[in-house]
């Protein structure tokens, strides 16, 4: 496992799902991780399941649809661990359904959440990433943005879609100060995948029987472990891509 001891990560959403997995991950391979998230009981209860197994944790309110609440959130990670290596811009509100179903409100939420958040949190991390020397950025994108079929996907494709471009525009023109951004694309059985599984079960069927491996990620191993292997020093030399952690499934060529 990469050895991220003294390395300090800011992951919002991270009171569960993908987030969540990512923090464990982060933390078991020696990281210093904050979980940010909107509610604050939620992340603090995950970092206190952290603790518990020997990580060291913090949880801090989020709300990433708010400039100032981002701030708070930084502020209070340089005032606790004096500096920050690692961003994973993960909270995300996505606007489901098709183009008639999703409101004007749905689909500006999903933009502020989404490309906004992304936009603003990266700008505020990057002068603490470079005073460290560099750092990472992860931000999340999603396979449906490249379905063959984008019936019913247009509103969330679109937002995400758009954090792609913001992360291969931020590596280009931050990589002078060592600092990676990377974009993740997950399948990974979240609470969010869950709900579209038990709502949807015969597309989600099909879904399955479309990913070369067979099989749903999980959050830890599949995806929090691989995100955490990115950190280190073997992946130096890449910056710009999207990595698809989802089986085979996408093809974002």
């Amino acid at each position: 496992m990469v050895d991220l001891t003294g390395k300090t990560a800011l992951i919002t959403g991270a009171g569960q799902g993908v987030g969540f997995g990512i923090a464990v991950a982060m933390s078991e391979a020696g990281a210093n991780v904050v979980l940010a998230g909107r509610t604050l009981a939620k992340v603090d209860e995950a970092a206190k399941e952290i603790e518990g197994r020997g990580g060291n944790a913090m949880a801090v309110h989020c709300d990433v649809k708010d400039a100032a609440s981002m701030q708070a959130a930084l502020d209070a990670t340089l005032a606790v661990f004096g500096g920050l290596d690692i961003l994973v811009n993960n909270a995300q509100e996505v606007p489901l359904g098709t183009l008639d179903e999703v409101t004007d409100e749905a689909f500006t939420a999903g933009f502020e959440s989404g490309p906004l958040a992304t936009f603003r949190f990266m700008k505020l991390a990057r002068p603490h990433l470079a005073a460290r020397g560099g750092g990472v950025i992860f931000n999340m994108a999603t396979s449906a943005g490249v379905r063959w079929d984008m019936a019913g996907y247009g509103p969330y494709g679109a937002v995400k879609q758009a954090i792609r471009v913001l992360g291969r525009a931020a590596a280009a023109e931050w990589g002078s100060e060592n600092i990676r951004v990377l974009t993740i694309a997950p399948h990974a059985l979240s609470p969010g995948l869950q709900w579209w599984t038990e709502t949807y079960p015969e597309e989600a069927a099909e879904f399955v029987k479309s990913i070369p491996l067979g099989r749903v990620g999980s959050l830890e191993g599949d995806i929090g472990q691989a995100v955490a292997a990115l950190c280190g020093p073997e992946f130096a030399y890449l910056t710009g891509a999207t990595i698809p952690l989802d089986g085979g499934q996408a093809n974002f060529d």
